[in-house]
């Protein structure tokens, strides 16, 4: 006899996903694996000629470059004999600011953090990120893409997602000759949602650095690190070049964050039998050492990894909390789905939806899942709501907020005409009426007709050799009419000549205003500090369209 509930168990979605019991040797351990290399530090001549038990003469690329960049020298030696129970309890006691754990934590070796890390429940970790987050204020960053590239649709979902509250969007390509018209698209369409959104195109480095430096995204993401030498180098990079490639944006206004994260390279098979966690913080302090303000991390796309093996979740919040600890922007995931069950995405989220981070997800999908380039995601354009409403049962601000249909339904048919109206003035295949109509209500793309792809790819690489800048695209919005759009672009570009968005952490509000690590730093130190949500914005989070007024109940 077979037991019925326990059959019924089986059946549920939390079983239909993968696991797998811890193999250190391998690196399918989240932390504290017995293989981890032990902290140490040894500095002779101010260069370090030890790290974490290895000696320099036989350091690998990643060694080196931390050793000579990524560590503050001048208290290493003294905070690494620091008991890392000590300094594990001064991240969670709030008589001690955040200043004063930088001035320790920035001088710890990559084994040094993980060991201290391991010192945390979930709990205890969710109270320093509390503290340890750069920006006062939290925020979101959504995806915007789909099925067919279809850019009257990337401009519709662009103007919702802004109008919902996302400060940051991100777009990429099923096709790649599409990014100019994916970049664009996302451009116009994020401003008519609400001024000052900061947009990206996530594709092959060089065609990314390409749009950025003409002026047709505002900040760039998916410059990916890795924590052992054989996964950094297979695709011919190294700590240098990176540096080189992040510079390069840095020099024409464009903010960037580099991307890492737990399980790939166990996923590349060279994890050198070390721990997720320990790999993820030899990424990130490579991140600080390139001078790189901010970091994507958080297990990100190889979050399956992480999510099988015990205390995966743990760690996932762990590296988000190492990048805080470096005094990187963290944008923590959240974005790629690894379960078959609501309950465990929940879960895997709240842990920094509740203390807050400067993007609680790096790509929280504006679409249907089935219109995700980036492979489907966590949360998508079906659980605004549930977002909302869990937003306003525990009173978090998680950087969204309600909206009316009439409202979604006015900026999306304005993006919808103004990027018709850019492809009509720069001479690109035409954007239908019905197009505009039909994306103006659309859910996803299988809502949209059908447009001429091979059309659409010529003309992009065609705009691509004419040398359109963003510039063109100022003029194009000026010409048609839409003052307001043009005017919008224009101070983007602005402040990109200033540099103004490339401080740590900085987002834009409507009016332009730069809201950063440098003008909102977070300064929790306990109850009634730190961010607090005001009045304004707590009417905006619990104000839910379905809630009844019980006033007016007769």
């Amino acid at each position: 006899m077979k037991s019925k509930r326990f059959e019924v168990l089986g059946n549920r979605p939390v079983n239909k996903d993968g696991y797998v019991k811890e193999w250190p040797e391998v690196g399918l351990i989240a932390m504290n694996s017995p293989l981890d290399p032990k902290p140490s530090i040894v500095i002779e001549n101010g260069k370090v000629v030890e790290l974490d038990g290895k000696k320099r003469e036989n350091f690998d690329l990643l060694d080196y470059f931390i050793a000579d960049y990524g560590i503050v020298l001048k208290n290493a030696e003294k905070v690494m004999a620091m008991d890392s129970l000590v300094i594990a309890k001064k991240l969670v006691d709030i008589n001690v600011t955040r200043d004063e754990i930088l001035e320790i934590t920035l001088s710890l070796t990559p084994a040094k953090m993980a060991e201290v890390i391991g010192k945390l429940s979930v709990l205890e970790m969710m109270m320093a990120v509390n503290k340890m987050r750069a920006r006062k204020t939290p925020s979101n960053q959504c995806h915007v893409t789909n099925l067919r590239d279809l850019p009257v649709q990337i401009a519709a979902d662009a103007a919702e997602a802004a109008l919902r509250g996302f400060a940051e969007q991100e777009t990429t390509v099923a096709v790649a000759r599409y990014a100019p018209f994916n970049a664009i698209s996302l451009l116009i369409g994020a401003q008519a949602g609400r001024p000052g959104i900061l947009t990206q195109c996530a594709v092959e480095e060089a065609t990314e650095l390409l749009l950025g430096m003409r002026g047709l995204t505002a900040y760039a993401e998916t410059v990916s690190v890795y924590g052992t030498e054989p996964v950094f180098i297979d695709g011919d990079d190294t700590p240098w070049s990176k540096t080189f490639l992040a510079s390069a944006y840095a020099s024409r206004g464009l903010k960037m964050r580099y991307t890492s994260g737990s399980g790939s390279e166990v996923l590349m098979g060279y994890a050198e039998g070390c721990s997720m966690l320990y790999l993820e913080c030899r990424c990130l302090f490579m991140t600080k050492g390139a001078g790189v303000q901010g970091i994507q991390n958080g297990s990100v796309s190889c979050i399956g990894v992480p999510g099988a093996v015990p205390g995966g979740i743990r760690e996932v919040i762990g590296e988000n909390l190492v990048a805080m600890l470096l005094d990187l922007e963290c944008a923590s995931s959240n974005d790629q789905t690894f379960t078959h069950s609501d309950l465990r995405r929940v879960a895997r989220s709240l842990m920094q939806m509740i203390p807050g981070t400067d993007f609680i997800c790096s790509g929280y999908s504006s679409t249907p899942n089935y219109d995700n380039m980036f492979a489907g995601s966590n949360w998508d354009a079906e659980d605004y709501d549930d977002w909302n409403i869990i937003q306003r049962d525990l009173k978090i601000d998680a950087g969204l907020k309600p909206v009316r249909e009439e409202e979604v339904i006015k900026v999306r048919n304005k993006a919808a005409r103004a990027i018709q109206a850019v492809f009509d003035a720069l001479g690109f295949p035409e954007i239908t009426d019905e197009e505009v109509e039909a994306a103006t209500y659309a859910h996803g793309s299988k809502d949209i007709p059908e447009r001429d792809m091979v059309a659409d790819m010529k003309a992009a690489s065609e705009m691509m050799e004419r040398g359109i800048t963003g510039i063109d695209i100022v003029k194009a919005l000026k010409s048609k009419g839409f003052d307001d759009l043009a005017d919008s672009l224009l101070k983007l570009m602005k402040l990109r000549v200033s540099g103004d968005h490339l401080h740590t952490s900085a987002i834009l509000d409507k009016d332009f205003n730069v809201i950063s690590a440098v003008n909102d730093r977070n300064d929790y130190t306990g109850p009634g500090t730190g961010y607090q949500i005001s009045a304004e914005r707590w009417a905006e989070l619990s104000n839910i369209e379905n809630a009844v007024d019980a006033s007016k109940i007769k």
